[in-house]
């Protein structure tokens, strides 16, 4: 993965969305390409079970192709794998089908914090805002969730 590094504004809330200049007291660089999911593997939150679980998650995600889009994507979508023998659509189904059945072992309540945080790319802490939960209750409960993914996905 290729690493883009800025410099921003170290806050008490954390980096700022905006690029630091040389009249900020303190700075921080930060990788932007960089997903939530990663973060919190790379600093030991999550182990490599949930994280493989969560990656195989988004990229159900993406093979399905179920983000919003502006215009249309004339780009096909490539993939290898179980689904070589399938035609794109029939991978794009599974894929689908595949998505829909993970989040649908995840439950209800979890299924909520697992797509913002691994499929949206939402920070844990603006997920928490949003879902009105307390500070630092969404990492537990992602891992509830990815922990039921991976079994799913039938991950060891």
């Amino acid at each position: 993965m290729q690493r883009k590094l800025v410099e921003r504004e170290l806050t008490s809330q954390g980096p700022s969305r905006r690029t630091a200049d040389r009249n900020t007291r303190r700075s921080v660089t930060i990788n932007v390409d960089e997903s939530p999911l990663s973060w919190l593997h790379a600093r030991g939150h999550i182990d490599d079970r949930l994280f493989d679980a969560g990656e195989r998650l988004r990229s159900d995600y993406e093979k399905a192709q179920l983000s919003p889009r502006v215009t249309m994507s004339w780009n096909p979508v490539r993939s290898k794998g179980a689904d070589s023998g399938l035609t794109p659509t029939e991978r794009q189904m599974a894929a689908k089908a595949r998505f829909d059945g993970a989040l649908e072992n995840a439950g209800t309540g979890l299924a909520d914090i697992l797509w913002r945080v691994v499929c949206g790319g939402e920070s844990l802490s603006d997920a928490e805002k949003d879902l009105s939960w307390p500070a630092r209750s969404g990492k537990l409960v992602l891992k509830l969730a990815l922990d039921r993914v991976a079994t799913f996905y039938r991950i060891n």
